[in-house]
């Protein structure tokens, strides 16, 4: 019989990019919930601001800086991780990038920083954590995207890693439980969240990226992932937002497509918001890092898809299963 997954108060976590967005919002909120804390990311001044605040009252809070997309890094981050707290029981992949333009328009070269970080990233630390974590028990939850179930325009190579990181996601699982090493793999599916990605995402557009409504606060990304460190779960959406844009996708594949080609690049336009200077680009090198976007918009605080995605897998399923026969009923009484 498999062990159980530990309470959150009695876990170590390890959280990748975990100075900006999602992932320093899943850093709070697990500090608040009692967990110990390593922190992962490339920029060291924030780390240390994050460190100085989050910890103290008991609270145990360590930082590594490293780029996922180095082996050798995130081998060392594990070791680190290791010699502070004496092992870890979740490892969360967080750490992203992105590039907003054409296939056409994107380098090459950019194209595959794109994949060393979102992919290699994603498969760096979900093998250091299949290692110390193989047969003791524990979770690794891995940061996907609905852009991997819906491919979008000026996002190729990020909806490309996204779809990626789903098989590697699904391979993992396979590997461990044929292997019974008793280790939970989740992938966590966001929407739109309002983190400073626009801002910090290169730019090959003629108009300031941003997020499509609707949007959510990276507090409920967070949500889902502690739930998933404790409570074994395939995927589970976070937005529902993101979850109807992926039920409609599959409904009525031809119907999204030509949606996405007339609207696509506007929704992801926001004439004259770029968003603070100092967050622009960090595809090669760390950039200003906040838990919100700065650009102005409105972003949902509650979710009611995570909520149900919460209930016992049969519930959950049964739930999800009738919002999907309803939409691709909808969908289709309309194209008659």
């Amino acid at each position: 019989m498999a062990k159980p997954l530990k309470a959150i108060d009695e876990q170590v976590v390890v959280v990748t990019g975990a100075t900006s967005g999602n992932g320093l919002a899943i850093v709070e909120r697990a500090v608040k919930d009692g967990a110990s804390v390593m922190a992962i990311a490339r920029n060291a001044d924030a780390l240390d601001a994050l460190r100085s605040r989050l910890s103290g009252a008991g609270r145990r809070v360590e930082t590594c800086v490293a780029d996922v997309s180095d082996q050798d890094a995130v081998d060392r981050a594990a070791q680190a991780t290791i010699a502070a707290f004496g092992g870890f029981d979740s490892w969360i992949n967080n750490a992203g990038v992105g590039v907003y333009g054409t296939l056409e328009q994107v380098p090459v070269a950019d194209h595959r920083r794109v994949f060393d970080v979102n992919y290699f990233g994603v498969l760096h630390g979900s093998l250091a954590a299949a290692r110390h974590l193989r047969g003791k028990g524990g979770a690794i939850v891995n940061i996907g995207s609905i852009l991997s179930d819906r491919a979008i325009v000026e996002q190729g190579p990020y909806c490309a890693t996204k779809h990626a990181v789903q098989s590697l996601t699904d391979t993992l699982r396979m590997e461990l439980e044929r292997d019974g090493a008793n280790v939970s793999v989740t992938l966590i599916k966001p929407g739109a969240i309002d983190t400073p990605f626009p801002e910090h995402a290169r730019n090959f557009m003629d108009q300031p990226p941003r997020v499509p409504p609707p949007v959510y606060t990276p507090e409920i990304v967070a949500d889902a992932v502690l739930f998933a460190c404790v409570h074994p779960r395939r995927t589970i959406y976070a937005g529902g937002g993101g979850l109807v844009s992926s039920l409609m996708a599959r409904a009525a594949p031809r119907l999204t497509d030509r949606i996405m080609e007339i609207v696509g690049r506007r929704m992801q336009q926001k004439p004259g918001d770029a968003g603070e200077p100092g967050r622009r680009d960090n595809l090669y090198d760390a950039r200003d890092d906040a838990l919100r976007g700065s650009q102005t918009l409105h972003a949902r605080h509650s979710s009611l898809a995570v909520q149900v995605q919460k209930l016992p897998k049969a519930a959950a399923g049964i739930v999800l299963i009738g919002a999907g026969v309803a939409l691709a009923m909808n969908i289709a009484s309309r194209r008659r």
